[in-house]
């Protein structure tokens, strides 16, 4: 199994700032795309941000020009840097990782605990 594990998350006021780190290991597994979806209360989990293994970045249009995603280690790690954050962010925010098995030649998706990010008004 491929494990991932988050940091970051809290609580801060409208127009503030949050960072949330996911790093993905595994033994016989390529990791391929990486990123962060989230889940409002009452609401369905939508995709945030991914970032392919080739480096190319979709932002869902509601995050574009606030949050930035970064790949690093290696292509192991991925930073979501959160700016201008507002009350509609609010969410438990979840890191996804896709991984092809170079064992079984298969792939799919892990996921991480999630992380609670509130925005206050």
């Amino acid at each position: 199994q491929v494990q991932v594990v988050e940091s970051g998350g809290g609580l801060v006021q409208a127009g503030g700032s949050l960072r949330l780190s996911c790093a993905a290991s595994g033994r016989m597994f390529s990791i391929n795309d990486m990123g962060w979806y989230r889940q409002a209360p009452g609401k369905q989990r939508e995709l945030v941000a991914t970032i392919t293994n080739g480096g190319s970045i979709n932002y869902v249009d509601s995050v574009k020009g606030r949050f930035t995603l970064s790949r690093d280690n290696a292509n192991n790690t991925v930073v979501l840097q959160m700016n201008s954050l507002k009350t509609e962010d609010t969410g438990v925010y979840y890191c996804n990782v896709r991984a092809r098995s170079t064992l079984r030649s298969y792939s799919r998706d892990f996921w991480g605990q999630g992380t609670q990010v509130t925005v206050s008004s």
